[in-house]
Parts: C-alpha cells; structure tokens; sequence
C-alpha cells in the first residue's frame, strides 16, 4: 500500500479580482487540480489552497491562476510576516493611487458630458457640446481608462465564465458603439449616449476605489496584531545589553524586558518581577504579575519591573504568530451561508445578459423603439453586479474575526463562527472551566485514631507522582506543612477513580469514595455527607484495608462563572455540568454556578459519550474545555470552545479559543457570532433586494443607464460599510 501523500498549504495573494465571479472562477481552475482543495476570499484578495505536496506545487498553483487572467505576486517565504505584510500593503497603495489619478482624468473629461446630459434633462434638445467633441470626450474613457474592464472580460471569457467587467465592457461598448455610429453618420434624429459610457465607466472607478478603501479596513485587525511585533530586542553579550534585531534571536536566548518596553518573543521569566499588560491577547485591560518561572508572549507590554527572560519561541513559534496564523485562516475561509451567494454568482452574468438581450429585443419589437431598446439594455447590464454578494459574507467573517482576535476569542473557520450562534445546549467542564482550577485541602479527616499530619503524610506520599490538580493540592499542602513524604512502589494508577499501592511494606488505596467501596472499603456517610454536601471534592485513603480517612478539596468558583452562567441562559442557551466529582458535590456546584441540569462521575473518556447523548435529542451542543484532557469530548461537540489561557494545544484543539480564563467569554463569543450573521443576512438582504428590484426596473426603462451605474457601484460599497459596523461590537464589561 502506498503512505499517505503529505498535505501542505499555502496562502496565495492575488491581483486582479474584480468580483465574486473572478473569484469563484480562480477556485474552480484550482479545485480541478489532482489533490487540491482551494478556497479565495474576493474581500481578502487571497486564496488559502491545501494540496496533496506529490501531486502539485506551488509553481503549478501560481501558473493556474496566472493563466485564469490573475496575478500572484512572489513573495519570499523567508521573509519575517511583518515584512510581507508591509511589501504586500505597498504594492496595493501604490495600485490604488495609479488607480485614483487614472479615476481623476476619468472625471475631468466627464464632467462636460454629464453637464450635457444635465442639460438634456432640463428640456433643452439641443447639444450642448459638438458630437465630435463628445466623441473625443468619451473616447479615452471607454478605451483607456476602462481598458481593464475590456482584459477582465476577455480573460473571463476565455476561462469559460463571465463576471462584472463582461457586464461593463458590454454595456458602456453598446452605448459608445450607437453613439459613435450615430455621430459618423451625422444622424441628428437620435440622441447620443456618450455620456452614459463614460459616466458608467467613472462610477465604477469610484465605487472600486471606495470598495479598496473600505475593504482595507475590514483587514485592520491582522494589520494590527502585526505591527505589536517588536523589531528589536535587547540581550546580554560580555556583560552588556546590546539592542539585535527579533528575527536573529533562538530558542534559549537571554532577553531583557526594561519598564514599558514590549516583550520581543515568547519567553519564561528568569529573573526580576513586574507587571505585563496582555491586553493585546486577552483583552484584558489588568495587567498580570509576572515573577521567575512565569510565561511572557510576545508584543505584550512591560509594566514598572525590568525583567530577564529565557526565548522559548521565536519566529513563526510565538503565541503572537499562531494568532496571526488562526486569524488570516478564519478570514480566509467560507461560512456555510456563503454557498447560496457563491451559487448564484457563477450563474449571474449570464442570467443578467441573457435578460438584457430579452428586454433589447422586447423593446425594439413591441415598442419599435431601437434607441430605447438599446438604453433600457445598457441600464441593465451596468446595474446588475455580483460584487455585492460576493462581498457580503465575507467582509463581514473578516471584521467580526478581526474583532474577536482583538478581544481574545480567536476563531478557527468561518464555520465554527456561524455554527455558535446556534448552540442550544453548552456542556461545561467543572475543573479549570467553571472553577478556578487550583483545588486546595480545606478539611483533613482523620478515621482510626491517626493525625490529621499523619493522613496528609500517607496521601502525599501515594500523589507525589500524579499530576492531576487533586493530587498537586494535596502535596502541596504536605509541603506547606513541611512533611517530609514517603515513596511508595508498585503504583498502579486507575484513570478517573484513584489509584493503588504499596506504601512502607503495606497496601494503600487512595481515590474517590466510590472506589475505595469498590475495592472494599467502607466510607461512612456521616463523615462523607457534610464535605460532599459543601461541594467540596472528596479524596479517601486507605491502608490495609482499612479506612484512614477523607480529605476535602476545594476548587472554588470563577467570579464570573455565575455571571456567565444567567448570560447564556438569557441568551437561550441551556448549560450542562460535566464532573467527575460525586452526585453531592456536584449538585452543591451546581447550586452555586445557578446550573440546573448537571452529569456527575463523568470519567475523562466518558466526556465525548456525554456529548453524543447531549446531541440525540436533536439540539446543536457546545462544549467548553481546557483544550488539553478534553479533546474527545470538544471533537464530538458540534462547537467547542477552548479555554486555554494562551496553549499552543488549545490553538489546535478547538473551533474556538478563549484568550480569557472564564466562561464569561464563552458568552462572549455567541454573542459575536449572532452579531456576525446578522451583518451578513443584512448584506444578503441587501445585495438580493437590490438585484431583485434594480434589474427589472432597468429592464422596464425606469433607470437611466447612468442612475443604474451609480446604483451599481454604491451597492458593494453598501454591504462593506454594513460589515465595518461590525466594528463597534465589544466583549461584555466584567464588572457589569
């Protein structure tokens, strides 16, 4: 059997794209190569594609599209992000003010025309200008300025599809080829519609630069979140600081972060305290202290400590580039609702020409009217455009994930971003979600006669090697005490229940209550119920087969958990607790979070069964974890939200990481992916309602064809300032 062919991807800008068309065309060339799967963003301007690495490559990826009529400008893979940025946004500046000047000339030699048409409309029949003078008016604009609708269409055309250049180059070439025909025959009889072609042709320039400006801004987040990197840091050479650039720094490295400098790459403090505002990650405006043995990332911000740093990732590795890399991959990606407009686009152009025949024809024959037919024909093909739906998800998904990233929800897909909106019914993992996640002892209950500090030493000793959060509470307790701990051998661990072993020549059992009764050991219930019934967790000991004792846990709540928890219940959504901690406990957790509904005793690999049976009663489920022991169970959500406090494992993990440690975030992120896909049915609506209305309008005469570009070129620029709404919306106050 042959090994799996590697899968590789690749993030291709593109120059060229006018319309959703383009853009459906350029996908579909690259869809039909062996082991391709290729997805491009008309907003972004750039296609994500993933490839089988045997079966193509990116020359062959850049030869199909530079032979679909676009163009991939090279870019150095090794150059640093911030840099390729910079060179990629200079090449468009530079565009758009090639783009701008030409537009300018546009106007100056239409001015005279519409001044011309004014004329007409205020009853005067006769020409203002001479037809010679319109001519060479007219001329430049239809042939010069509007040379690249001509060289869209036709690379359209050769590729087999039309797009918004077919529809202009048609229309405004209908319009100056009448008038032009007229002029040379010197047939005073008809009107001229010089004014039209070139007044169309400056609108569409106009509303293409608009549409420029507005979309850059739709992509400010990421310009942002790169331009935090620091481009120099300071690090110790003989005994000296000495200022290097980022990109020369390696793993292991010594940095210094001096009083309000940025933190350079990600790093472990090795020396110094201070404070460090991570706001730019989390979106949390407190700063976090910061000591020896604590993580720092890159692009934060160093309070009033200087502090020495051991790099432990740099380049592409930092937490700050992993964002950059989620984000670009959310903004580049397709919401499911986005199907309906990508289907109608690739059949829009011929649709809309094959009704401006229709209307050309029904004019000239029922109304015996040949210019009329000509006009209403025009009007209809310079006002229908698929830009605006190929605009109006996609805008939208790039603002709502630019300002999710800024307030530390980083979301995966676009997918993950509609599908949130519609969780019905949110799975909660108690420990570390709901709860703080640092349990520590608060009751030793001695059973038999012995101390308390002789039951600490015997628990201590058996979860010294244990690394889960009961285990770290009870040692570190034993440690607070200065106990000095035993060693204990033949350790058998039994996952989600406790563990068995031989501890100073006896047989030693510590677990949950429920364990130790399987393996024997009673535990009363009047020393169980009152710890249990405080929603405290429960650790029992036992040596030789007889009871020890118990010891209480505490993991407290969050302060935002029970906030969180009345949000998403008043946003519809039904919250379910997950724990393993026994039916008490967990109902006394329950009690304090305002959670109804909870599943208790829930081992680790029972989660994901958890969620399927959640998801049987036909509701879509969410499911909140740490990214790390409860991958299973976000696997089997139908959208998993990861709080992970910044983990690389959490940036894989989930559909959504939480930047923040509270669920209050969770709450948060539904709440941005409604406002999302409410911007985009808005767009939808409004590209739907403005084709539905304006196109039979055009048809029926009562659109000027220079009205009907107008309209045209507003439309996009309409769905794109709609999308730049988004922008407002902001993460709930915490101290609401």
């Amino acid at each position: 059997m042959n090994a799996p062919e590697s899968r590789a991807t690749v993030d291709l800008p593109i120059e060229g794209m006018t319309c959703a068309a383009c853009a459906a065309r350029i996908e579909k060339q690259l869809n039909k190569l062996p082991g391709v799967s290729a997805a491009v963003n008309f907003a972004s301007e750039r296609a994500r594609v993933e490839f089988d690495a045997g079966a193509a490559s990116r020359p062959q990826l850049v030869a199909t599209i530079e032979k679909a009529g676009f163009k991939v400008p090279q870019v150095d893979p090794a150059i640093p992000a911030l840099e390729a940025r910079a060179a990629e946004k200079a090449r468009k500046e530079e565009a758009y003010r090639a783009e701008l000047k030409r537009f300018w000339i546009s106007v100056v030699l239409t001015l005279p025309l519409v001044a011309q048409m004014g004329a007409m409309f205020s009853g005067q029949h006769q020409d203002l200008l001479p037809r010679w003078l319109q001519l060479a008016l007219a001329t430049p604009v239809q042939f010069w300025i509007g040379w690249r609708f001509y060289v869209g269409a036709f690379n359209a055309l050769r590729g087999g599809s039309g797009n918004m250049d077919v529809l202009v180059a048609l229309g405004t070439s209908m319009a100056w080829a009448f008038s032009a025909v007229v002029t040379a025959a010197d047939l005073h009889h008809h009107h001229v519609y010089f004014e039209a072609s070139a007044a169309v042709i400056t609108l569409v320039l106009m509303g293409k630069l608009l549409e420029a400006r507005a979309k850059a801004k739709t992509s400010a987040a990421i310009e942002a979140l790169i331009r935090l990197q620091p481009q120099t840091a300071r690090i110790l050479r003989d005994g000296e600081l000495v200022e290097v650039p980022v990109a020369s720094l390696n793993p292991g490295d010594v940095f210094v972060v001096r009083p309000g400098e940025s933190v350079p790459v990600d790093g472990e403090v090795v020396e110094g305290t201070s404070s460090v505002n991570e706001a730019m990650l989390t979106g949390e405006s407190l700063p976090a202290a910061k000591g020896a043995g604590d993580k720092v990332f890159a692009a934060t911000v160093n309070g009033d400590g200087m502090i020495r740093c051991r790099a432990t990732g740099v380049g592409s590795h930092t937490l700050l580039a992993g964002i950059i890399r989620m984000v670009e991959q959310a903004q580049g990606s397709k919401a499911p609702v986005q199907r309906l407009a990508d289907r109608i686009s690739a059949i829009f152009v011929p649709v809309v020409t094959a009704i401006a025949l229709v209307a050309f024809v029904a004019w000239w024959a029922f109304a015996g009217d040949f210019t009329n037919a000509l006009v209403n024909a025009v009007a209809v093909l310079v006002i229908a455009c698929p830009c605006a739906l190929g605009l109006a998800t996609p805008t939208a998904i790039m603002v709502g994930t630019g300002r999710g990233a800024a307030s530390g929800i980083l979301v995966k897909n676009a997918e993950a971003l509609e599908l949130a909106k519609n969780v019905e019914v949110l799975a909660v993992d108690k420990t570390g979600t709901l709860t703080q996640g640092k349990p520590e002892v608060t009751d030793l209950v001695p059973a038999g006669g012995i101390a308390a500090a002789e039951l600490l030493r015997i628990a201590a000793g058996l979860e010294q090697g244990a690394n889960h959060p009961l285990a770290e509470a009870i040692v570190a307790q034993a440690r607070e005490r200065g106990i000095a701990l035993a060693h204990p051998a033949e350790l058998r661990a039994v996952p989600g229940k406790g563990l068995t072993a031989s501890l100073e020549g006896a047989d030693c059992l510590l677990g949950s209550p429920s364990f130790l009764a399987g393996e024997g050991v009673a535990v009363p219930e009047d020393m169980l119920a009152p710890l249990a019934g405080a929603g405290k967790s429960v650790v029992g000991v036992a040596r030789a087969g007889r009871l020890l004792g118990l010891i209480g846990v505490a993991d407290r709540l969050r302060p935002t958990s029970r906030a969180a928890v009345a949000r998403l219940l008043a946003q519809g959504v039904e919250v379910v607790m997950l724990t393993g901690d026994n039916v008490a406990t967990a109902a006394a957790i329950a009690r304090e979070a305002g959670i109804e509904r909870f599943e208790a005793e829930v081992l680790p690999q029972d989660k994901a069964a958890a969620i399927t049976r959640l998801k049987s009663g036909g509701k879509r489920v969410g499911m909140v974890g740490d990214g790390i022991n409860d991958a299973p169970a976000l696997a089997a959500a139908d959208v998993s939200f990861a709080i992970g406090g910044g983990s690389d494992v959490a940036l894989e993990a989930a559909d959504v990481t939480l930047m923040r440690n509270d669920l209050l975030s969770v709450a948060d992120a539904i709440d941005l992916s409604r406002a999302t896909l409410s911007k985009i049915r808005q767009n939808l609506f409004f590209a739907f309602i403005y084709n539905v209305l304006g196109i039979p309008l055009a048809a029926m005469g009562m659109l000027n064809p220079v009205i009907a570009g107008a309209a045209m070129a507003m439309s996009s620029v309409s769905v794109v300032s709609n999308s730049l709404l988004l922008r407002r919306w902001k993460p709930l106050r915490r101290d609401q």
